[in-house]
């Protein structure tokens, strides 16, 4: 097979050999002419600016989007026949709140850059303590916390507050300074009651040796921590991020609807999904809005989609400046065709509600979640929502890890075979098995081990825990 056309309505097909065309890029079947809508999943990803002979590449060199500035809609609803099925079981910790986490670890939050060393040595000295189901002991640096106003101070709590909540920790330090805009006493005012006995907090200010302070207060949580154990939970307590990055021509055909079976099978099961990066859903968010559970949610959508777009439009920037140069060498042309391959990982499933930067997941099911398409910026609002872990889909690679395990699926095999070290599950074997059912429970087991600890993620193997806040307006 030299070509995959993805849908019947589609004029242009994906190389999957190269003869003249590269691997994942576009070949028209059929004549274009100048002005003609190029077609892909079945929707229009932008329009051809020159005649296009069929057998030709199309590329960035002869097509441009349709996108333009903020848009009127009209709530169609479009809703699937989406049946629910039994909840699978994994093997969680069940916190004492109620929620659960697929990890036991501690957490040490910085409110402010300035104390980032110190949480660093106090992970570094803590970690030889560490006993029982303890799974390891995390600072996660940021540059924020001071020197921030209006919006960007609320979005450095409302992140932070978000992991200091997150049930993979099962214990956390929150590390102040003592005179930073984002103090202790604000961190605390925003997260509201919390178990004393695993969340501490410690003003570095306040005390002689802070990192021997820090010290005896992980010690604290460790004794409280170290008994707790995993039990059998069902699979609607799992929520997992979506996320995608340096995508290719083949991201939108393996990667992408491998991850969309998973979500259509965790909701149908009582479980939930987050969908982000805003900017990459512009071209496809019809799609999305057809699936709004109700006109309530349909409003969320459209506020989300055109208030994303006034951000561009406020900063003078077009809001369709995408695709990457990785993106594009990979065979995505327009961001309408980034866009409805990266829509693919949310599956069929109605879209239950709509989350603003930094808002933990209230309904169960299928989300959109406020955030940018940046990598690091995305995963983090992720973990701050409440997603125990990432489904990374790349046709390109990347090492970085979030806050929760980040899993990284690729696109091809190419990519898997040559980044073993950072890809954990490849999906191109999709378009070669015609039992594609196999590969999509194959993964779902595969998903239910790394929940129930089984199994590990690379970033996790490698230790790589980032974070990264967004950040929109003045610095002082």
């Amino acid at each position: 097979m030299d070509t995959i056309t993805i849908n019947p309505r589609d004029n242009v097909a994906v190389a999957l050999r190269t003869k003249g065309v590269t691997f994942g890029h576009k070949i028209a079947t059929q004549d274009i002419r100048a002005g003609a809508e190029i077609i892909k999943y079945g929707y229009p990803i932008g329009v051809a600016t020159a005649d296009i002979p069929a057998g030709a590449h199309v590329h960035s060199h002869n097509i441009k989007t349709r996108l333009q500035d903020e848009a009127a809609y009209t709530y169609a609803p479009a809703l699937p026949d989406f049946k629910p099925r039994p909840p699978g079981q994994f093997m969680g910790f069940r916190r004492r709140n109620g929620t659960v986490g697929i990890r036991n670890e501690i957490w040490i939050i910085p409110t402010v850059g300035c104390v980032n060393p110190t949480g660093e040595a106090i992970a570094q000295a803590s970690r030889g303590s560490l006993c029982g189901s303890i799974q390891g002991v995390y600072s996660f640096p940021h540059p924020f916390g001071c020197s921030q106003l209006g919006q960007d101070h609320e979005n450095t709590k409302k992140i932070l507050c978000g992991l200091a909540r997150h049930p993979n920790a099962g214990g956390v330090l929150v590390l102040g300074l003592g005179c930073e805009n984002n103090s202790i006493a604000e961190m605390q005012e925003m997260l509201g009651p919390v178990d004393e006995t695993r969340i501490k907090f410690l003003n570095a200010q306040d005390h002689e040796d802070e990192i021997a302070e820090g010290v005896r207060l992980v010690a604290q949580i460790i004794a409280e921590i170290k008994g707790d154990a995993r039990q059998c939970v069902p699979t609607a307590e799992l929520i997992v991020g979506l996320k995608c990055g340096g995508s290719d021509g083949l991201s939108g055909i393996t990667a992408n609807p491998l991850v969309g079976a998973f979500t259509d099978r965790l909701v149908a099961e009582g479980g939930s999904a987050i969908l982000t990066e805003v900017p990459e859903m512009f071209g496809a968010e019809t799609i999305l809005m057809s699936r709004c559970v109700n006109a309530g949610v349909f409003t969320k959508t459209v506020n989300l989609i055109n208030g994303f777009k006034q951000y561009f439009i406020k900063n003078d920037q077009p809001i369709y400046e995408n695709p990457s140069p990785g993106n594009k060498e990979g065979g995505i042309s327009t961001l309408e065709d980034k866009a409805l391959g990266c829509t693919q990982k949310a599956g069929e499933a109605p879209v239950v509600d709509v989350l603003s930067y930094g808002e933990i997941l209230q309904e169960k099911g299928l989300n959109l979640l406020e955030s940018p398409g940046n990598d690091l910026v995305a995963s983090t609002a992720l973990a701050a929502s409440g997603a125990h872990l990432i489904f990374f889909t790349t046709g390109r690679g990347t090492p970085f890890g979030a806050p929760v395990p980040t899993v990284k699926i690729s696109s091809n095999t190419q990519l898997y075979n040559k980044k073993r070290n950072w890809i954990d599950f490849d999906a191109e074997p999709l378009i070669h098995n015609t039992n594609r059912e196999e590969i999509a429970d194959a993964f779902y087991d595969y998903a239910i081990r790394l929940a129930s600890g089984e199994a590990f993620t690379q970033t996790e193997r490698n230790g790589i825990r980032d974070i990264a806040i967004f950040k929109t307006g003045v610095t002082l």
